[in-house]
């Protein structure tokens, strides 16, 4: 039986761990040609053990130059991009009043423009090809306010604003985009959550973490591969309809 994503090009960045690692392993092991791109070579190179027919770029997505580059080799090499997955992000936590504008502008230049010149040098192949799909990983704090988390929360919901945007310039076309908002999932990220909570808090890791989990209606952390398995959905046949949406993967914490 011929895979299911078969002849399609999936670009994820962030590509090589945690929700990013999730998602190239799942495209990957439905028939994608994967291109994995991040920051860490080494994490890179790993991705490539366990996927070894993927293809690795390091990028950084608010490097200008370095955008085009990796997107025209990646094009050059293995065709127009079919799937976008933007996931490259991060995070950071503070009192607003202790929140430094250059905080502020990093989380942006990462979790916003990042994310608009990887759909701008994506998307001219796939209106060519008629069919394309972009997948903004947002998060929970795109969606909800959250205390301490105002930079992020912003950064977050500017990528939430531009699914919804792009999705309706883009409706008259086979192309879908749209966000998917996560609350806590199980990766380096609730780590740092964890070690923030026990330094300020001292609490142990173990309250830190049922902390967290208390905050899920289900009462617990959410799997990368959940996140991996809803993108599946959204390229998948019978998802056509589904566009500009924020889609909260969060056990019932948002409804």
């Amino acid at each position: 039986m011929k895979p299911l994503l078969s002849g399609k090009h999936a670009f994820v960045t962030g590509g090589a761990h945690g929700i990013g690692g999730a998602i190239s392993k799942a495209l990957y092991s439905n028939g994608a040609t994967v291109t994995i791109t991040g920051r860490d070579q080494d994490k890179l190179a790993k991705a490539q053990d366990l996927m070894p027919h993927s293809n690795i770029y390091e990028l950084d997505v608010t490097d200008e130059s370095s955008v085009n580059n990796t997107f025209d080799s990646s094009i050059k090499n293995n065709g127009f991009i079919d799937i976008l997955v933007n996931n490259a992000g991060i995070a950071a936590s503070a009192p607003f009043l202790k929140t430094k504008t250059s905080e502020v502008r990093k989380l942006m230049e990462v979790n916003l423009i990042g994310q608009i010149s990887c759909s701008q040098k994506a998307l001219p192949g796939m209106i060519e090809n008629n069919w394309g799909r972009i997948i903004n990983i947002s998060s929970l704090a795109g969606i909800k306010g959250q205390a301490y988390l105002t930079s992020y929360c912003a950064s977050k919901h500017a990528l939430v604003g531009l699914t919804r945007s792009l999705a309706t310039e883009l409706a008259k076309f086979p192309i879908t985009v749209n966000a998917l908002c996560p609350a806590y999932v199980e990766t380096d990220m609730v780590k740092q959550a964890i070690n923030s909570i026990t330094s300020k808090t001292g609490r142990t890791p173990e309250e830190a973490r049922a902390e967290l989990e208390k905050i899920n209606p289900q009462g617990r952390i959410i799997e990368p591969e959940e996140i991996a398995a809803t993108v599946m959905w959204l390229c998948m046949p019978g998802s056509e309809s589904i566009t500009g949406q924020a889609i909260a993967i969060a056990g019932g914490e948002w409804m």
